[in-house]
């Protein structure tokens, strides 16, 4: 038997995820809750950002989800960061392996650079390190002069899952 792909688009409306007709007429494979809790269960994103010659820079990044933000911390010397500073759209995708099930989600980055370590280590904290291991490794290994802070605000989301 083969497995049923399904896409579901929403978006993000003030603090709650308002869903959209699907494209096919099955039902919606994740609701408002379970976006909700992929979002903050998981603690690893594919960040995609858009490189000078037009081709796409994709790479895996720890993340948590806070007030309706995917947060990220960056080198601000690294290829994301450039990019991101040269064009605000991203890309992001956050998924599951079973039952595969992800979220999609296009949205603005905005660049930060207050509080840097103490985002840090509330973003590696979802690693499931103790708290004292992980600020012990920002402060060792986070210059906060050289890091950023990445927000990104979805501005369209598509969930996608295979019965």
């Amino acid at each position: 038997m083969l497995n049923t792909f399904t896409l579901q688009i929403a978006r993000f409306e003030g603090k709650k995820w308002v869903k959209k007709l699907p494209y096919t007429d099955q039902a919606p494979p994740l609701t408002s809750e379970e976006i909700e809790s992929l979002l903050k269960e998981n603690n690893i994103a594919r960040i995609c950002s858009h490189n000078k010659d037009g081709t796409i820079h994709a790479v895996p990044v720890h993340y948590k989800y806070i007030n309706g933000q995917i947060v990220m911390v960056f080198s601000d010397s690294s290829r994301k960061t450039r990019n991101i500073k040269r064009k605000h759209d991203v890309t992001v995708l956050i998924d599951t392996g079973r039952p595969f099930r992800g979220i999609l989600i296009y949205g603005k980055a905005e660049l930060g650079y207050d509080n840097v370590h103490q985002l840090a280590v509330s973003v590696h904290e979802t690693s499931g390190q103790p708290r004292e291991k992980v600020e012990r490794f920002a402060h060792a290994h986070l210059d906060p002069a050289k890091c950023v802070i990445v927000k990104v605000t979805p501005k369209r989301i598509v969930t996608f899952g295979y019965a």
